[in-house]
């Protein structure tokens, strides 16, 4: 059987906590999916009040929801991550010396465009979207970065 092509948009498999890619992904009751790791530490915040949330959508639980790992999307993430590798951005993307690196990339850095000036913090492409998109971040000075 012939395997379907699907053109899909990487921020649609990103964690809305942490900004990377779903790690040991999970959708909780809301359907908004997160990484085990970020929604457990979201909620593990909230346990003295007793009352948990969607980080995303503000929907609240009374009870902590049991997570389980959603194995579709892993697969898909999977798939997402080899089709990743294969179009890696180019090295230029990455810091290097005498660059500012991004204080949100795991792993290796990419390098920072902007500065934000309210938050203190460098960013990359990826992790500067947030702040032209969410307006939250509207009142936010945005400087080029620089060492």
């Amino acid at each position: 059987m012939a395997e379907a092509s699907i053109s899909v948009d990487q921020d649609q498999f990103s964690c809305p906590v942490c900004l990377d890619l779903l790690k040991d992904p999970v959708a909780i009751h809301c359907g908004h999916s997160f990484c085990m790791v970020c929604i457990n530490g979201c909620w593990d915040q909230e346990d003295q009040r007793g009352v948990y949330s969607c980080p995303q959508c503000r929907e609240t639980f009374t009870l902590r929801p049991v997570l389980r790992r959603n194995n579709m999307m892993a697969k898909m993430l999977e798939k997402v991550k080899k089709t990743e590798l294969q179009a890696a951005p180019p090295a230029h993307c990455y810091a290097g010396p005498g660059d500012v690196e991004c204080d949100f990339c795991t792993g290796r850095k990419r390098k920072a465009l902007k500065s934000c000036l309210v938050c203190l913090a460098s960013y990359c492409e990826a992790h500067l979207k947030p702040h032209y998109q969410s307006p939250a971040f509207k009142k936010h000075k945005l400087v080029e970065a620089s060492t």
